[in-house]
């Protein structure tokens, strides 16, 4: 996560604050999904839903900031929620249908009637066999989350024991770049990784500096983000693989990116989630 980045997230965040005092001196009300304001050409966009009267939207939850609430019900806003708003909105949609789905099958392409999925998903060549991406929207590195306290620097964190999610970019770079001593314990989802930690299963979890900040603000200080590892990932949508809305999905994603929604979402839910500037955040070397 670069310097650039966040300097765009403070002026994200300027800017959305000028916006909400304009409207605070009699702009009409703005429209919205949930608790997120949408912007844009309502139906913009022409669009075939896979389920009629939504759009469908696949996520494997917790996700805090990304996704504020841990039910598909309970969720009305956080970073992903309001782009998978404002991308119904462009498409003529009023709602958003939240499904919560195990992370191997997402990322494996065997999940179905859906149009989209945003769940801080990492490109990769591998998972492009089975499903298909949409141009990026955010990007992210490898984090090192362990219990308040615990030291672990460049050398020491060989010696560790780290725990992965199965099937993340986190686990491969552990595996075949890290190469620890010790092997890692691998779990099926980030709540079992999270349980981990605190039970001192394991020393430290390695998975998207993204979603470690994210669950080190939510613990009260129990956690921290003591390192985190460069490797250029980005975020896309995930598609069914050949879907016939790809071209159109990535039309409106690539507009929300280009009139400045993305860097406005990240300002309002991810830097008050996280409440720590990623840069500070020491780069270890592998």
């Amino acid at each position: 996560m670069s310097v650039n980045f966040v300097r765009r997230l403070r002026l994200a965040a300027v800017f959305a604050g000028t916006l909400a005092a304009l409207a605070a001196t009699g702009a009409a009300r703005a429209e919205t999904i949930g608790n997120c304001e949408v912007t844009g050409q309502k139906g913009q966009f022409a669009f075939t839903p896979a389920v009629p009267g939504q759009l469908t939207v696949e996520v494997n939850l917790p996700a805090p900031g990304w996704w504020n609430g841990d039910t598909p019900e309970s969720i009305k806003d956080g970073y992903e929620y309001c782009l998978a708003a404002n991308i119904a909105h462009r498409a003529g949609l009023d709602k958003v249908a939240v499904v919560n789905v195990a992370w191997d099958a997402l990322v494996a392409g065997q999940t179905k009637n859906f149009d989209l999925a945003l769940s801080q998903i990492s490109i990769t060549d591998e998972r492009k066999k089975v499903v298909d991406f949409s141009v990026p929207y955010f990007s992210s590195d490898i984090g090192v989350l362990v219990k308040k306290g615990t030291k672990l620097d460049t050398a020491s964190i060989k010696e560790a024991q780290i725990g992965v999610q199965q099937g993340t970019t986190g686990a491969t770079f552990v595996a075949d770049v890290l190469k620890p001593t010790k092997a890692p314990k691998v779990f099926p989802d980030t709540p079992s990784l999270f349980t981990a930690l605190f039970a001192g299963q394991i020393d430290a979890a390695m998975t998207d500096t993204a979603i470690v900040l994210g669950q080190a603000a939510a613990s009260s200080g129990a956690l921290d983000v003591v390192g985190q590892y460069s490797t250029g990932e980005t975020y896309g949508a995930l598609y069914p693989k050949a879907s016939p809305n790809e071209k159109v999905l990535d039309q409106i994603i690539q507009a929300l990116i280009d009139d400045g929604t993305t860097k406005q979402l990240a300002a309002k839910y991810l830097a008050a989630a996280w409440g720590i500037d990623p840069t500070s955040i020491p780069y270890f070397k592998p």
